[in-house]
């Protein structure tokens, strides 16, 4: 792998380390001392790095890696070259991952881009907010009367916390975030130019146009929450938007007010969820799925990407299309589809 000047290089693991670190198997023999320096995707392997193989897409790279070693299914293993030191296991990529994180633990949470400790001196911190004193507070960020920021937060330059909004314990807020009337959980990490907390988009209609609705509720958001770079989360009208722990939320995802969204739930890039819309725990979406208002995805469930929600999804069902309906029945509508277009050709 080529040498980055953005992190560190790690100090590396041995080979015994790995393996009491992931539960991989090693072939008798294999001396557990020899030294991982660094990971690598197989292609791209040098000698001395850990790489992973988990499917035959990566058969090629395989046979020809220049690795020290590899984390690898059983079926692919005879095809490892006899140089590199072959470590058996269930879940490669899992594995690799563990590796990962032990290797550049650093890359794992945003940290003050202008590498700092404590408040520069060009921040503005109202006096009545409370900012811990092992806090960071970069550049140009503001801090608005009786916010809290909680030990080992980071504060990106030119973050807005807003009046009386609450920050646990080492969360990073991103460069150029804007939060208000929120109240953030411990070890949440909020992406560059995400906007929570803003009023929702609530109208009524009248004679003379659309009257606003005071947006009054709140956005709480749970522990161990991820959310990507510009994520707009509405606060809520009469109660409030709820992001359940340890969920993670890709880049442009639009969250409307009232939406509750349960724990460890997945909603990727480009999705948008309207308004009183409740997702249950461990709910998974592709890119770009829409939810019409008030409904319930149930627990479980997996959206296939740019799915229309309408109705109600049931806990543990597979949906894709437009307008969503379940999986299979989605793909036999394309594959019927595709044979009536095709059938005069």
């Amino acid at each position: 792998m080529s040498e980055s000047r953005f992190f560190e290089p790690p100090s590396g693991m041995t080979i015994g380390e790995i393996v009491a670190l992931t539960g991989a198997q090693a072939k008798p023999g294999t001396d557990l001392s020899r030294h991982v320096t660094d990971i690598a995707p197989p292609d791209r392997a040098e000698a001395g790095d850990l790489t992973f193989v988990e499917s035959g897409k990566f058969l090629d790279a395989l046979k020809s890696t220049r690795a020290a070693a590899c984390l690898i299914g059983e079926r692919f293993e005879f095809d490892a070259p006899d140089n590199l030191v072959v470590l058996r296991s269930r879940q490669p990529q899992a594995d690799f991952t563990a590796v990962a994180r032990k290797m550049y633990a650093n890359a794992l949470r945003p940290v003050s881009l202008f590498g700092i400790t404590g408040i520069a001196p060009s921040a503005v911190i109202h006096p009545s907010a409370r900012i811990d004193k092992a806090a960071t507070v970069d550049p140009g960020a503001v801090v608005g009367p009786n916010a809290e920021v909680g030990s080992g937060t980071v504060i990106g330059a030119t973050a807005v916390i807003g009046p009386a909004v609450r920050i646990g314990r080492d969360c990073s807020i991103g460069a150029g975030c804007i939060i208000t009337h929120s109240e953030i959980g411990d070890r949440v990490i909020v992406h560059p130019g995400c906007r929570i907390g803003q009023d929702g988009f609530g109208f009524v209609p009248d004679r003379k146009g659309h009257v606003k609705i005071p947006q009054i509720g709140a956005v709480i958001i749970h522990d161990d929450v991820e959310i990507g770079v510009g994520t707009a989360i509405d606060r809520g009208a009469m109660r409030d938007t709820v992001i359940g722990e340890g969920t993670k939320i890709d880049n442009m995802v639009h969250i409307a007010h009232n939406v509750v969204i349960g724990s460890h739930c997945l909603i990727a890039g480009q999705s948008g969820l309207s308004g009183g819309v409740t997702i249950e725990d461990f709910v998974m979406f592709g890119g770009q799925v829409g939810v019409a208002p008030q409904l319930t995805v149930g627990k479980g469930a997996r959206l296939a990407a740019r799915a229309g929600v309408i109705t109600d999804i049931p806990a543990g069902q597979d949906t894709g299309g437009h307008p969503a309906i379940p999986q299979r029945r989605w793909l036999r509508q394309q594959i019927a589809l595709e044979k009536l277009v095709t059938r005069d050709k």
